[in-house]
């Protein structure tokens, strides 16, 4: 199997140029499913830490690119929404956000918020042994004793050192969220109204705009909650 892809047919998250060249790298299997970006893009394009695939090894032979915590080696991993990059050596930390016109950007951030990821609750179930199992818009799972507090759509911070839970927002009216897709995504605001809707159609969530404009309209899929850090962390995308 092929490990490159043609520029013109990749995800509209990708931060790449079409029409530079005809292929670039393929992701592998990983969290983020098909909007995941291989690790090497974000090095090479992005960021320019790096020329080549070659250089991107090496410096990921080192052990100094943590992706949610953890070291990695392969330059294709898969990177998307809300992952947390660390350059040791550079002491440098980012997270994953969409920016306005969909594109994953990095948003810099200090250690202390590097030392923990933001998850949407995707999926919720009983396990074996009465614990329930918390899945999350990466593929992430984890079990908690009690889940009586949370429920799909909420979001929770989880560290990654311990993988415990240290932060959850709940998803309400009132609640600061984004929107990770479609024609608002990287619009930040506070969501004035759900609006259920019947039978298998996708909820709408009414937003007001934290940028002073019109409040906007999107599906309950597309919104993501969080907290005032996320608008409080600054920096421009690379």
């Amino acid at each position: 199997m092929t490990n490159h892809q043609k520029r013109l047919a990749v995800p509209k998250s990708w931060p790449v140029e079409r029409k530079e060249e005809t292929y670039t790298t393929k992701a592998a299997a990983g969290p983020h499913g098909e909007d995941g970006v291989p690790l090497l893009i974000v090095l090479r394009d992005v960021l320019g830490y790096a020329d080549s695939k070659k250089e991107a090894r090496y410096a990921l032979d080192q052990d100094s690119v943590l992706v949610n915590g953890t070291a990695v080696s392969d330059e294709r991993r898969p990177i998307g929404m809300f992952d947390i990059l660390a350059f040791v050596e550079r002491e440098e930390y980012y997270r994953v956000f969409p920016d306005e016109g969909g594109r994953l950007s990095l948003t810099p951030i200090d250690a202390e918020s590097a030392g923990s990821k933001l998850g949407k609750i995707v999926g919720k179930r009983q396990v074996p042994g009465g614990d329930t199992q918390l899945t999350l818009h990466d593929g992430r799972t984890l079990l908690v004793e009690d889940a009586s507090a949370y429920a799909g759509n909420d979001s929770i911070v989880v560290s990654n050192d311990t993988t415990d839970i240290v932060a959850h927002f709940t998803y309400e009216e009132g609640a600061l969220v984004t929107a990770v897709s479609g024609a608002h995504a990287g619009r930040i605001g506070t969501i004035d109204e759900i609006q259920v809707t019947p039978g298998s159609s996708a909820n709408n969530v009414l937003i007001d705009a934290a940028d002073g404009e019109e409040r906007f309209e999107t599906i309950e899929e597309y919104v993501v909650v969080i907290d005032e850090n996320f608008t409080d962390d600054g920096g421009d995308e690379e």
